[in-house]
């Protein structure tokens, strides 16, 4: 596997996160849910069907393994009771793996939720005492769940009517949260580990993008508006083999990942939720079109020519320069296309670099240009991990998958200001949001992701 990269490249690597999902803007809604964040009109009102981020990575204590993350349910309050926080029982959540470049799923990880409720008509509580372990009697509600793995051999059950780590109520009702968790991680067949459960929202941002990027004039930064709050997460970490194409993660290193949820509704399953690289739909789609992108696969992505036209042409340099004055760089962004639709590979286009396209899988067939996460599944674990990812010359970060403390926004910002283009930062926006790193450490061990604040957002301050 060759990974010769010059320092242009390195900073070009740097641009899938938030980048050109504005190509959707000539796609027509076809379903009436939407999800990621609240970026679509319609997901305020079907919160557990939000797929808020999708993390992907080598385990960094078991390189041998990768781990997939899903988060849902945004913008947590801790102390939301008396019903706390769910997943939907008639949605089906899937994460999904192309590893042989058709933007298809070659291999789907599929959970199904049941609500086991004792409440009935005797009480409002969540909990009547401490919660101790997930059997434990004082806990009222919680949820089961089955996991699949889908290939195109068949369907396997990995796991079945398993429990799922509550919502973390508060210190008097969960005063170890972290045994809850422990309890919560399940062994699966073949190998690896499963978790259910609530978790820390890990995605780190200053959120006041929205008012005008920051104020009109970056006044508006280094506040990070998802701190305090919680998702609900679905995490997996099996051996690379469980996901490479044909069994074999040196020949074919490189696979795709996104996730989806599937809703029953009269006419069956339908898909209300999509999501790989971070931002993508809540950033940049104009609102009319959102619930589009959230209706259909990455297969479909190259069927639409205005798609690729629009994605060398992206909407954010153009708003910046408005505002701030920034010229935007020229088009057409052909290193766009390469990094939002094919992944990075020298036979791609302009970036002299291989990376993460499924082009470099040697049984892989022809190319499907699609929007998902990439990673190579042999770039070694960093030891001393970068923020900025593969712009700072960390193979390991993003857009080579995504790790959690990867810092999607700044790279992103910086690619589309024309980093890609003139190999060096973009000084006017050079400090980002100024939030640069998560206010809860990250765990050592899987599922990494840190335990969940059990204190109001408005208390946060005094800990968790």
């Amino acid at each position: 596997m060759e990974l010769r990269i010059n320092r242009r490249s390195l900073i070009a690597l740097g641009v899938a996160g938030a980048l050109t999902a504005s190509s959707f803007a000539l796609l027509r809604p076809h379903t009436t849910n939407a999800s990621s964040h609240r970026e679509a009109p319609l997901i305020a009102g079907d919160p557990r069907n939000d797929n808020t981020d999708v993390y992907a990575f080598v385990s960094p204590d078991k390189p041998d393994t990768v781990t997939l993350l899903a988060n849902f349910i945004p913008f947590q309050e801790p102390n939301g009771g008396p019903n706390f926080y769910s997943f939907d029982t008639n949605s089906r959540y899937n994460i999904k793996i192309d590893n042989n470049g058709d933007a298809k799923a070659d291999v789907t990880y599929q959970w199904e939720f049941k609500n086991v409720d004792k409440r009935g008509n005797s009480t409002f509580l969540y909990n009547n005492g401490p919660v101790t372990s997930l059997n434990d009697a004082n806990l009222l509600f919680k949820q089961t769940y089955t996991l699949k793995k889908i290939t195109h051999k068949g369907t396997t059950t990995l796991i079945k009517n398993a429990t799922a780590a509550p919502s973390n109520v508060g210190p008097a009702s969960i005063p170890n949260y972290g045994t809850l968790r422990n309890q919560a991680i399940v062994g699966l067949k073949g190998g690896g580990k499963a978790f259910v459960g609530q978790s820390d929202e890990a995605f780190f941002v200053d959120l006041r993008v929205f008012d005008l990027l920051y104020g009109g004039n970056l006044s508006e930064v280094g506040q990070d508006s998802t701190k305090g709050y919680n998702v609900s997460t679905l995490a997996i970490q099996v051996p690379k083999s469980a996901v490479a194409l044909k069994g074999n993660e040196k020949r074919n290193p490189v696979v795709g990942i996104w996730s989806t949820v599937d809703k029953w509704s009269p006419k069956g399953y339908v898909q209300v939720s999509r999501l790989g690289n971070p931002l993508v739909n809540e950033a940049v789609v104009p609102a009319a079109l959102k619930d589009a992108f959230n209706s259909i696969g990455p297969d479909k992505d190259a069927g639409i020519p205005a798609v690729v036209k629009r994605v060398t042409n992206p909407e954010v340099p153009q708003l910046i320069e408005s505002i701030y004055g920034v010229k935007a760089p020229k088009t057409p962004r052909n290193d766009l296309v390469e990094i939002f639709l094919t992944g990075i590979a020298k036979g791609n286009g302009p970036i002299a670099a291989d990376l993460n396209s499924q082009t470099l899988n040697k049984d892989a067939g022809k190319l499907r240009p699609s929007e998902m996460l990439r990673l190579n599944l042999t770039v070694p674990v960093t030891k001393s991990p970068n923020r900025l990812g593969v712009l700072a010359g960390d193979l390991q970060g993003f857009p080579n998958g995504r790790r959690l403390g990867d810092d999607v926004l700044d790279i992103a910002l910086q690619a589309l200001e024309g980093a890609a283009l003139t190999g060096k930062l973009v000084p006017a926006l050079a400090a980002g949001d100024k939030v640069d790193f998560n206010d809860k450490a990250f765990g050592t061990t899987f599922p990494y992701i840190p335990l969940p604040s059990n204190t109001g957002v408005n208390q946060a301050s005094n800990g968790s």
